[in-house]
């Protein structure tokens, strides 16, 4: 087996397309870790699949996040599937009369993570979920081959093996299988919180650039202070975000902290066009990361993630050049516009930091 092989899918719909092929050619096992799974039409191409798969055999375990597949689970899908032959489990369900209400506190300690293992070679990881109205974003999708595959496999049996209760505590730092690889979780327990620790660790040690890529900017104060500081330094620190969230009041909120962020000298870009849903960051050509997590609290401390982190020099000038084409098609937010903004937009943005701690 070879060390690690990547290949990178910027668009939703030809990570989608080669996640299908990938299913199709499965001979033994297929594993889905899904935060959204919906029963539209990219739904069914999938279920469809799947059901054929397993009339042939093959061994398929669904591991679905019950508030984001929120509709699959109430559906008569699931025991159709079991009845099928396909395993199919929801990570960390909630009482019935919070399904009824679907209060805000649904959305804590959520299955954030989009992971596929086909036949323990094939490993697929991002920020792509399973939903028409999401075809066309521009995301970040990596296919990967080699020994990373085991961290991928062996990071959703430990979900799996939950049998999709809230798992406080049950992640363990992966093994390295290769040198310049490595599979890095988050999860609500602060020692835990894999990714995000490597995350501030890389910045503190920046030098030259910092380039992240987030559709959610509500960083804790940690995050936010770390980013200030090095701009402050020196450091190139740039922040790619979609023109619009597709959430109103989490777009108010991440906009709370540009006033900040541009006096520390933190440059800011909004990606025109299309909702930009990748996670992804780069610094000083040392050091990379891709997958699941955003740059707000809800995954900094609330929500299961997976990304690969990586010191390989291959990877990390892909997401590089991903990051300086998507400023391309970007429109730089400048601090003596950006303050001179409507005094309705600022109360706005005033009136989310009470809850910023929980978005």
């Amino acid at each position: 087996m070879t060390d690690v092989e990547t290949q990178f899918y910027t668009r939703t719909r030809d990570a989608w397309d080669i996640m299908l092929q990938d299913i199709d050619h499965a001979q033994k096992t297929i594993d889905i870790e899904q935060y959204i799974f919906t029963i539209d039409v990219i739904g069914e191409r999938f279920l469809e699949l799947l059901q054929e798969k397993a009339r042939q055999g093959i061994q398929i375990r669904l591991m679905l996040d019950m508030v984001g597949s929120l509709g699959f689970y109430r559906s008569p899908m699931p025991e159709l599937l079991r009845k099928n032959g396909i395993q199919v489990r929801f990570f960390n369900p909630i009482s019935l009369w919070r399904i009824a209400t679907l209060t805000f506190t649904s959305n804590f300690f959520r299955d954030h993570r989009k992971i596929m293992v086909i036949d323990g070679k094939i490993g697929h990881i991002g920020g792509v979920g399973i939903q028409d109205d999401m075809v066309n974003w521009r995301d970040t999708h990596v296919r990967t081959t080699g020994l990373l595959v085991q961290d991928i496999a062996s990071s959703f049996e430990t979900v799996w093996k939950q049998k999709g209760k809230n798992m406080m505590g049950s992640f363990k730092r992966t093994k390295q299988f290769v040198k310049n690889f490595n599979l890095l979780t988050n999860s609500p327990r602060p020692r835990q919180r894999y990714l995000y620790q490597a995350l501030i660790l890389n910045i503190r040690n920046a030098k030259k650039y910092i380039y992240l890529t987030t559709p959610y900017f509500i960083p804790d104060i940690r995050l936010f202070r770390v980013l200030r500081l090095a701009a402050k330094r020196g450091v190139d620190v740039q922040l790619l975000v979609p023109e619009v969230a597709d959430h109103i009041f989490i777009n108010h909120a991440r906009e709370s902290y540009f006033t900040l962020a541009l006096k520390a000298g933190i440059r800011i870009y909004v990606y025109k066009g299309l909702m930009m849903h990748a996670k992804t960051g780069v610094i000083d050509d040392e050091w990379a990361t891709a997958g699941s997590f955003n740059l707000d609290n809800l995954s900094l401390s609330f929500n299961y993630e997976a990304n690969i982190s990586t010191s390989d020099k291959q990877f990390i000038q892909d997401v590089k050049t991903h990051f300086l084409e998507d400023v391309q098609s970007s429109r730089e937010i400048i601090l003596e516009t950006w303050i001179r903004r409507p005094l309705g937009k600022k109360i706005l943005e005033l009136l989310t930091w009470p809850f910023h701690g929980i978005m």
